[in-house]
């Protein structure tokens, strides 16, 4: 069973709370978050309310403070697991809203979506098989997204730039 641990401090200090499930307002159980232990699972973390605002991607480990989880300050607010996929892993990929002009479909990791398909902006995507996470930047930096088969975009919101990588959630090599 997926498990994690959030703490109030840095370092794994103070009021803690443990979760093993999606939760969708995490603030009735604590006021901030400096720290996190992943025990086991992958895990997406929100700064809002109802998975919405920034994203964080955590796999099991230790974060001791908010800058190690890539965070811009100690706000996490609902959490979401993401469960184990077995399996291939196939998006699709748009240059215009609402699954228009060209498509490009993805099975793989790919650092810069620019280089690779000479996109300048992708609008929508279509998820139909695996996890996966976009990214603002190249070679996996920036805002983080994650996008599911039960979720498809029509339009791909804040992302829209030649700056642009994805990676499937399998693919991810644990440290």
């Amino acid at each position: 069973m997926a498990k994690i641990i959030f703490y109030e401090d840095r370092g794994f200090q103070g009021r803690s709370y443990e979760c093993s499930s999606e939760c969708s307002d995490l603030h009735s159980h604590f006021s901030r978050c400096n720290s996190i232990k992943v025990d086991s699972g992958d895990w997406m973390v929100y700064e809002r309310p109802n998975y919405s605002g920034y994203q964080y991607f955590l796999r099991k480990g230790d974060y001791p403070d908010y800058h190690r989880w890539m965070g811009f300050n100690d706000c996490v607010r609902s959490c979401r697991m993401i469960p184990p996929h077995q399996g291939s892993h196939k998006m699709r990929i748009y240059e215009r809203p609402e699954f228009g002009g060209q498509m490009m479909e993805l099975t793989d990791d790919c650092p810069y979506v620019y280089e690779r398909f000479h996109y300048n902006d992708i609008y929508s995507c279509n998820v139909t098989d695996g996890y996966w996470i976009f990214y603002e930047h190249p070679h996996y930096r920036g805002r983080q997204f994650l996008l599911r088969p039960d979720h498809n975009k029509a339009t791909v919101q804040s992302v829209s730039n030649r700056e642009n990588s994805t990676r499937l959630i399998a693919g991810i090599k644990c440290s």
